[in-house]
């Protein structure tokens, strides 16, 4: 008799554990695609600015014949994203880009004409929204890539990844020169 409670305790024993095993492994996978859908979320923005910059910088190209270096960093960096492979390299590309469009309206502020075509004022404002998506989207990639990796360090969470070969996720992150302070000066007139 003794011998079957042991038998029963252990059954028990076991199976709990291997429902906790796949309790845990289930959650980390609801998490990892979570960060893929929102990966994949961020791509959907990403790809329509990529879509209307060309666009964008056939209007400027021609109010800004001296600018030609300006319009030509933009369409690097649009091809850097189009050879991006991997996470890391997606996130540095797309940082560029970003940094590159900046510069664009900023040049742009030089331009009278160019400010006040139609065109440009409608595909600089959608290329803007698209921004604004897309920072926001960065920010729900953030927060799925954090829970993701906090729970792969959390006991006995992270056995059950080791043993699964889940690996950590890197967070979006910006160009360290972008945490710098802004100079700003007035021109006195």
């Amino acid at each position: 008799m003794t011998g079957w409670i042991v038998l029963g305790v252990f059954v028990f024993i076991v199976v709990a554990l291997i429902v906790y095993v796949i309790v845990i492994y289930n959650g980390f996978v609801a998490l990892k695609n979570n960060i893929e859908r929102n990966w994949s979320n961020i791509d959907v923005l990403l790809k329509q600015r990529y879509d209307e910059l060309p666009k964008l910088i056939k209007v400027c190209e021609g109010y800004m014949q001296h600018e030609q270096k300006t319009l030509e960093t933009v369409v690097k960096a649009r091809s850097m994203v189009n050879q991006a492979r991997n996470d890391e390299q997606k996130v540095q590309a797309q940082n560029m880009l970003t940094d590159t469009l900046k510069s664009l309206f900023m040049v742009v502020e030089r331009y009278p004409d160019l400010k006040a075509d139609k065109s440009f004022q409608q595909l600089g404002a959608r290329v803007t929204e698209l921004e604004d998506q897309i920072a926001d989207r960065r920010e729900f990639l953030n927060e799925s890539v954090n829970l993701y990796n906090i729970r792969l360090d959390q006991f006995p969470d992270v056995i059950v990844a080791r043993f699964f070969n889940f690996a950590k996720r890197t967070l979006w992150q910006i160009d360290p020169a972008h945490r710098q302070d802004v100079k700003v000066e007035f021109e006195h007139t």
